[in-house]
């Protein structure tokens, strides 16, 4: 990402800190926000899984996803930025107090941003191999890039995309 940026136009706010500008060149070295806010990163997704061995094999034979250490009751994978944590949902569940609520959708997807629209392809098609559900093939997106969505067997929804205005890759 090329930190030198011009701007026509932006608001932007984050606690009680925010920015505006128009028109001109600006240089970011770093949005810091107020010190007692919550920084702005996602450390660790944690899915709560109906059996942890099946989707550790899912997400690392599968996917090919790299596991880290090696615990009890618990499987972790460091991806690039952030974590992503596999934990037996029942115990999820007790963990965080909540209450099950079923197995539909629950209101949000995981993405994977890849290269080009051939790999949005390629890697739905090893994520079925693996096991996944397809919910939606590889096609061309209302937003102008090419994305599908699969579940894996504990019905967590996963978009894999190209995105042509963003590289998130």
């Amino acid at each position: 990402m090329n930190l030198h940026t011009t701007l026509m136009f932006c608001e932007l706010s984050w606690g009680q800190q925010s920015l505006s500008c128009c028109l001109g060149e600006r240089k970011f070295d770093k949005f810091a926000p107020a010190e007692n806010s919550m920084k702005p990163h996602i450390s660790m997704v944690t899915l709560g899984v109906s059996d942890l061995a099946r989707s550790t094999a899912f997400y690392r034979d599968g996917l090919g996803l790299p596991t880290e250490g090696d615990f009890e009751g618990v499987a972790f994978f460091k991806l690039r930025g952030t974590w992503l944590s596999l934990f037996p949902r029942e115990e999820l569940t007790k963990d965080a107090a909540a209450t099950e609520g079923g197995n539909g959708f629950g209101g949000f997807t995981l993405a994977h941003n890849v290269g080009s629209p051939k790999e949005v392809g390629e890697v739905l098609e090893q994520a079925q191999k693996a096991g996944a559900k397809i919910l939606k093939p590889a096609q061309d997106a209302f937003w102008g890039g090419h994305h599908g969505f699969f579940a894996d067997m504990d019905g967590f929804v996963w978009e894999v995309a190209w995105n042509p205005h963003l590289d998130l890759t």
